[in-house]
């Protein structure tokens, strides 16, 4: 164990960086980039962390994991308890340590950058999260059943993303008998058929999606609920409550001509084949064949841009484009996704759009005709709105092109299901406190809410609707 410090020797102390792949080596192979912290780097970094007994980093956290106490956990080497101690609150701790926007969220409210007066001093609570979490399924990878009272009331969880797999951890842990109805063959939703092997390796995935399996949660795959069940057949089949948590899977186009041409993926097609259907190792590992693009263009600023572009790169592609209408400055996705991106050469053509998808005459896709933009006044993102720039078209070259400019709900649940009062986006009405619907026995959570979000927030969505099932069927009161 370290000796511990002054707050004032904490705050001398730089933040470990994390190792990774480099650049050239990453741009062959899927395997994950950043690599993880030693032992050493993680107590070095957890020494950082000032204890705070206010801890605004917890109140930053959607799912309100005890920061300093996992961290202080960490600094005395004691790896077990940390993991159980975010356990408490967080079913999934080493997606989280990969995916969570920790620098929007814990990190950018941490003391110890405000004292430095610069967010990059953050103790870095992302990646001691990852470390604790991959340690602890290192060393102690069994999962014990749950050893808990059994109330003898039975949920039904819709979708078994991060928000339906968090409410399963919670519901299970109170008692309840949890049965998760999964439309697709595997657990994990954007988690596996979204976020590629190279940012989130799927066996992480895998493992704590058994983990709670193993602590009593009931699986069940490719049932579509609102196609091959209804809400109504779930109740009538003896569950006492329903948690949806679907997602938002539908893809968005830009409604520009050529977006019919062969070669022209949503990002949700072309990252679930790369990703759940494991096209790279078509047609030798795998039944499910991709076009390898010499010239890939993505349209979109946002992390599943980043995702989509990175994945043609590991697919062969020459270049590998992305193609935003604003500037770097209005790019949604996270600051570490545009960093490793342009590590890779991807090809960011800013304040640029495309007006038309070109194509040959036999259907292939063969360029992009676009437009210059230049930023106006903001418009109801809060971003700034992108102007056309009058006589500036030129065309790109491109044989594949990805659209990843947005996701809307999946809308099989509520177009079954009349008792859900639905938005003009099509996305489930739930109490913001609560997560009940209009539909009495039936909560809703995560992206079929809030559209297209974070994990972490559709699993604080998660957290918030199992409280909320729990005094239902603990008091019955509505």
């Amino acid at each position: 164990m370290a000796e511990k410090l002054s707050n004032r020797e904490k705050l001398k102390i730089a933040p470990i960086p994390m190792a990774e792949q480099s650049p050239s080596a990453r741009r062959g192979n899927i395997q994950e980039v950043p690599l993880g912290y030693t032992e050493a780097e993680a107590l070095a970094e957890a020494q950082r962390c000032l204890i705070c007994k206010n801890a605004p980093c917890v109140k930053g956290c959607p799912v309100s994991v005890d920061i300093p106490g996992f961290i202080e956990l960490v600094a005395e080497g004691r790896f077990h308890e940390a993991a159980v101690r975010i356990k408490q609150t967080n079913c999934l701790p080493a997606v989280c340590g990969r995916v969570c926007p920790q620098e929007e969220q814990c990190q950018v409210v941490c003391m110890v950058a405000k004292s430095h007066k610069d967010t990059a001093q953050s103790v870095q609570v992302g990646k001691l999260e990852r470390f604790v979490a991959d340690w602890d399924r290192e060393h102690h990878p069994t999962v014990e059943p749950l050893s808990v009272t059994k109330t003898g009331k039975r949920v039904a969880i819709v979708g078994a993303g991060p928000a339906g797999l968090t409410a399963a951890g919670d519901l299970i842990a109170l008692g309840h008998d949890v049965t998760v109805f999964e439309a697709l063959h595997r657990a994990g939703g954007v988690l596996v058929y979204g976020i590629p092997e190279f940012r989130l390796p799927k066996a992480i995935v895998d493992f704590e999606v058994d983990a709670l399996r193993r602590q009593g949660v009931e699986l069940k795959y490719n049932v579509a609920i609102g196609k091959s069940k209804s809400l109504e057949d779930l109740f009538a089949e003896g569950y006492d409550a329903v948690f949806v948590g679907t997602g938002a899977g539908l893809p968005m186009f830009k409604k520009i001509p050529g977006e019919n041409l062969l070669g022209v993926y949503s990002a949700n097609e072309y990252l679930t084949r790369a990703n759940l259907m494991n096209a790279y190792g078509f047609p030798t590992e795998s039944d499910t064949p991709i076009l390898r693009g010499r010239n890939v263009v993505t349209f979109g600023g946002g992390n599943v841009a980043m995702d989509a572009a990175r994945t043609a790169l590991r697919l062969g592609a020459e270049t590998s484009t992305i193609l935003y209408r604003r500037s770097e400055t209005e790019m949604p996705a996270r600051i570490e996704e545009i960093h490793h991106a342009k590590e890779e050469g991807i090809d960011f053509r800013l304040l640029q759009d495309a007006i038309e998808i070109l194509g040959s005459e036999d259907g292939w896709v063969t360029g992009c005709k676009c437009l210059r933009m230049e930023l106006g006044e903001p418009d109801a993102s809060g971003r700034r709105r992108p102007v056309p720039v009058a006589g500036s078209e030129f065309v790109i070259p491109a044989d594949v092109v990805v659209v990843a400019i947005g996701n809307g709900p999946n809308p099989l649940v509520p177009r079954t299901t009349p008792q859900l009062q639905t938005n003009k986006w099509g996305n489930i009405v739930a109490d913001p406190d609560t997560a009940k619907t209009t539909m009495r026995g039936v909560w809703a959570g995560g992206d079929i809410v809030l559209g297209a979000a974070t994990v972490i927030l559709a699993m604080g969505e998660g957290r918030k609707a199992a409280k909320s099932i729990h005094e239902y069927l603990t008091t019955g009161v509505w």
